[in-house]
């Protein structure tokens, strides 16, 4: 049940304020998964591989209504896509060798910046052009990397690069729902080979726990279209602006109590 309502949670806000379920969704099952007797040292982990699980079906979903709206640009998805599957592997890689304190940390961190950016409420002003072939690359490699370690989509990330990079707002976030496919998969597929993860109750394969992904995904993709509806009806902006104070508690909590 608490999966489910973690689900329901994270699929309403992502249609709601546009956000990744992955900020709501990896500090949820940290919390979950101490309360259930896992391995300290692999709660983080358990939780960033299950996260990046999740957004596999509800990516796919979000990749096809984009699509049929024409506002995925394609040709830039293919050059970030490579860079984006071996930077996720290598994310994976790299959070395996970090301590479960380490990635809270890291991952507080990360939910502050982001409320520090939805408090501004300003994206970053177009300055260049889009790079080449292997610039898209490199850049797909970053992106893929950390997207990885914090177990996220990487919409809070892509999206203001292509801003940046002249690409319209609504096309922006179409192909950033693109790109969030192959980190998911490549993401999920390094955490489900590592190893020394037998520690955990129920169904699990590496640090990826089945419970928590299916629970999670049933409701989180019913409810992500509500959330899409209700935020033409409500004030988009304060509720913003609530969900950042409220990333900015669960990032110092998850910084202090590392």
């Amino acid at each position: 049940m608490t999966y489910l309502l973690t689900g329901a949670i994270a699929g309403l806000l992502a249609g709601l304020l546009g956000i990744g379920g992955g900020l709501i969704i990896v500090p949820a099952l940290a919390l979950l998964f101490a309360g259930q007797g896992f391995a300290a040292d692999s709660i983080m982990h358990f939780a960033i591989g299950s996260s990046l699980a999740t957004i596999v079906p509800t990516s796919i979903s979000s990749l096809l209504a984009h699509h049929r709206r024409g506002s995925v640009l394609w040709p830039v998805v293919w050059p970030l896509t490579p860079g984006i599957v071996l930077g996720a592997l290598a994310g994976a890689l790299l959070a395996r060798q970090v301590s479960s304190p380490g990635l809270a940390v890291i991952f507080g961190g990360f939910e502050i910046l982001v409320a520090i950016q939805l408090l501004w409420g300003r994206q970053p002003a177009a300055h260049r052009r889009l790079p080449g072939r292997a610039g898209l690359g490199a850049t797909g490699g970053m992106i893929g990397m950390v997207s990885a370690v914090l177990g996220i989509g990487g919409a809070t990330l892509t999206i203001p690069f292509l801003l940046w990079n002249r690409v319209d707002i609504r096309t922006a976030v179409g192909t950033a729902a693109a790109c969030g496919l192959p980190i998911a998969l490549a993401g999920a597929a390094g955490f489900a080979m590592s190893a020394g993860a037998e520690r955990a109750p129920g169904l699990h394969t590496g640090f990826l726990y089945w419970p928590a992904v299916g629970g999670i995904v049933i409701t989180s993709v019913l409810l992500a279209p509500l959330g899409a509806r209700l935020a033409h009806r409500l004030p988009r902006q304060t509720l913003q602006r609530l969900f950042a104070v409220f990333l900015v508690v669960v990032g110092v909590k998850m910084i202090l109590g590392a």
